[in-house]
């Protein structure tokens, strides 16, 4: 939006701060209200997913999970893992 400062017409009327649209944005925005409108009128149509559209409604999905979900060994924690060599090992520290 353009903001216009406060003026005096010629014929010496004062004319107080004011905004206004860009020249052609009034239209573009109805356009866009257009379209959008048309989008959501198509999208909230009541046409169900098996498009029918005779308005019946589809059944809803049966729960397949079971909760909580419990994991093989959940209660029982593995054993610690024990070392493979019983000798320290040196690393090369590059000193």
């Amino acid at each position: 939006m353009v903001q216009v400062g406060e003026y005096e017409r010629a014929g010496g009327t004062k004319v107080g701060a004011h905004s206004r649209w860009h020249r052609g944005a009034r239209r573009e925005f109805t356009i866009f209200a257009v379209i959008a409108l048309v989008a959501v009128g198509y999208g909230s149509s009541g046409a169900s997913a098996g498009g029918t559209g005779s308005g019946e409604r589809l059944p809803r999905p049966q729960q397949t999970g079971v909760y909580p979900v419990h994991f093989p060994g959940w209660d029982a924690p593995a054993p610690r893992p024990t070392p493979t060599v019983s000798y320290p090992i040196r690393w090369d520290r590059g000193q």
